[in-house]
């Protein structure tokens, strides 16, 4: 074989190692987005309906997780609003877990240790559907009230703005996901059951710190 021959060999193998190593790297791209995407079984929505704490009652809030979900690339899950109402515990309604966020990060194992100390939410673990962090305090704008009507143990409180019908009167309980608050007490830090709202309205949800944000976890 002459040089030329063989020049027009090793070319050939170079050409095909590179197509060999461009179709792995095509492949592999959606197979490590759909991998993360699996992995996500917690997100703080990254918008509220916009009818302030009327998220077309607990129906209306889980279909609102399952959209921004699937929006975002997850499949293949069952996705519930983390809210209470009169009748309803929010952590009957979420599963049994472990919960990851976007990025992966343990959220909790349980039940147990999600309403426990040993629970990982925080500014820097709690994002968005899309794996963006939420406004905290100190933040211009402050968002770090999230809807919740909840108790510090995930059940039920009083005020939940009519049951998540309600967009002017009325109070619901919020949490703060950045778990600071105006002072250094437990309330302050609570992810769930901070303080109730000024009201249900989108400028009253504002006014207290918040815009309509809720969380929502896989309950598969």
């Amino acid at each position: 074989m002459n040089k030329t021959s063989l020049g027009l060999a090793g070319a050939g193998v170079m050409a095909a190692s590179l197509f060999m190593a461009t179709s792995l790297l095509i492949v592999a791209g959606p197979l490590a987005v759909r991998a993360q995407d699996a992995a996500m079984t917690f997100f703080i929505t990254s918008q509220g309906p916009g009818d302030g704490a009327n998220l077309g009652g607990l129906e209306g809030a889980d279909a609102h997780c399952q959209r921004l979900a699937e929006a975002a690339g997850s499949s293949g899950k069952t996705w519930r609003a983390y809210l209470s109402t009169s009748t309803v515990d929010a952590r009957t309604r979420i599963g049994a877990g472990p919960w990851h966020n976007a990025s992966g990060a343990l959220i909790a194992e349980n039940l147990d240790a999600l309403h426990g100390p040993a629970n990982a939410i925080s500014k820097e673990t709690g994002l968005t559907e899309k794996g963006e962090p939420v406004n905290g305090r100190g933040d211009d704008p402050n968002q770090h009230d999230i809807l919740t009507g909840s108790m510090a143990d995930g059940t039920r409180a009083e005020q939940t703005c009519g049951n998540w019908t309600l967009n002017g009167e009325g109070s619901a309980i919020v949490g703060h996901h950045d778990r600071i608050g105006l002072n250094d007490d437990a309330p302050s830090k609570s992810w769930n059951a901070s303080h109730p709202s000024r009201g249900c309205g989108q400028d009253a949800l504002r006014g207290t710190g918040g815009n309509g944000y809720f969380y929502c976890f896989a309950a598969n």
